[in-house]
């Protein structure tokens, strides 16, 4: 940071003194025939200030931005030193337990050379190198993109996929073979976080993916949850209903419980690997996460606004969902030191008695009344749904993701969606007396 902050500095003096020279070049050279008339020389003069006036304001809010996220980083480190937060406060700096914890970025690599946005943008919100190390692993061989990846140094770790044949497919799969080799690269490289390597967790982000200013600090905060509740099996920075008019920016702090496994920038524990890891599948892994007999009842955290965004709109899915929804998904852009912050009430015994209260005590409306924006006073509000076709009906209208996964809708939690709706916060829920999912909703 330092060594960047002197490049500028030494850019900004050396724009300044060239722009100078060229000042009393002008002013002091004598009139000539055809030459430009005192007029002339005196609109170039102030036009010459004015964009020395232009850059030094340009880099004087560079400079700024630097030095708010270097103190917002230091207080993060500050903080890893402080004593237990009292009240069972779940505050990773202060826990013992956590707070020298090594916590790596598993990157997921192929064939794309603008892996290098995805790295910068890792490099540049990183606060430590030693707490939070970067594994690129790299499939396909693709040398273009490795030599990206090596233009890093040591910055980041290069391993790379050994295996690049092609996979025995069914006949009918032999257009998913894309599929296959990720699947088959995940597994490689999770194994070389978790066993090769002896990580306590990893933190999974794939090659098109642009991070947020706190995504570090969030998953440092989230860390010790998934240590303490057991029904807790990852944790991720996306929110699949996270465009920018669905989501209350000024609630960037809001983080939520949820029985959809979103990816796109996720953490599992070791252990969980190591039950998930003998049985893995062939093909199309976050589906298969998505099932009844992965998921297990668990659930994971996201975020109310997305800490990642994604910028690869072609890949082996052919840009599905990515002109549609995916590019509009709003990137969180303020700091938010969640590691200062009580996230207790993400816990299982008490999340389940605070969340279905909270949803089910607004008042309800229909769709109808809600499109028209009728009852504007009521900033929460509650629109029910009672079977598959009532749900993706719904959802449709209201904007909502309305695909369903074993009857788990996209970011709901026990059922219900929660998101905004033209300003207001609103829950797609499932009656009262909701049982659990029905996996024949697909």
């Amino acid at each position: 940071m330092l060594r960047r902050t002197t490049v500028i500095v030494w850019g900004v003096l050396l724009f300044i003194v060239w722009n100078l020279l060229l000042l009393f070049f002008l002013l002091g050279r004598p009139p000539a025939g055809g030459g430009p008339d005192p007029e002339q020389l005196t609109r170039e003069v102030v036009k010459v200030a004015e964009e020395v006036e232009m850059e030094l304001e340009d880099q004087k809010k560079l400079l700024q931005e630097i030095q708010r996220h270097r103190g917002l980083w230091q207080r993060g480190k500050t903080r890893l030193a402080l004593p237990p937060a009292p009240g069972g406060t779940i505050a990773p700096g202060g826990n013992p337990q956590v707070k020298d914890v090594v916590l790596p970025v598993l990157v997921i690599g192929c064939d794309r050379p603008t892996i290098r946005r995805c790295l910068d943008k890792l490099l540049y919100y990183r606060p430590s190198k030693e707490l939070f190390p970067i594994l690129v692993s790299q499939d396909c061989g693709h040398e273009e993109t490795a030599k990206v990846i090596a233009s890093y140094g040591d910055q980041v770790m290069h391993i790379r996929q050994p295996d690049l044949t092609d996979l025995r497919v069914p006949a009918e799969h032999r257009k998913f073979q894309g599929y296959y080799k990720i699947s088959r690269h995940y597994r490689w490289a999770l194994n070389q976080v978790f066993h090769t390597f002896k990580y306590q967790a990893a933190i999974i982000v794939e090659d098109d993916l642009e991070v947020a200013p706190d995504f570090f600090e969030y998953f440092r905060a989230v860390f010790p949850l998934l240590l303490e509740d057991p029904s807790l099996w990852c944790a991720s920075a996306w929110n699949d209903n996270g465009k920018e008019q669905m989501v209350d920016t000024k609630q960037p702090e809001a983080l939520y419980r949820t029985d959809f496994f979103p990816g796109l920038g996720w953490m599992l524990l070791k252990a969980t690997w190591e039950e998930l890891e003998p049985k893995w599948p062939g093909a199309f892994w976050d589906d298969w996460m998505r099932s009844p007999a992965q998921r297990c009842d668990r659930s994971c955290i996201r975020p109310e606004v997305s800490r990642t965004m994604t910028f690869g709109r072609k890949g082996v899915s052919n840009g599905q969902f990515f002109d549609q929804h995916l590019k509009f998904i709003k990137l969180n852009d303020h700091f938010v030191p969640f590691t200062q912050l009580d996230l207790s009430y993400l816990k299982k015994e008490r999340y389940d008695l605070d969340f279905p209260q909270r949803v089910y005590s607004v008042p309800a409306l229909r769709v109808e009344e809600l499109q028209r924006n009728e009852r504007m006073e009521l900033r929460q509000v509650r629109v029910q749904y009672s079977s598959r076709d009532t749900f993706k009906a719904f959802a449709k209208v209201l904007g909502v993701m309305d695909d369903l996964k074993s009857g788990v809708p996209r970011a709901g939690y026990r059922g219900i969606v929660s998101f905004m709706y033209r300003g207001r916060r609103v829950y797609l829920a499932p009656p009262k007396d909701w049982t659990g999912y029905d996996p024949s909703w697909s």
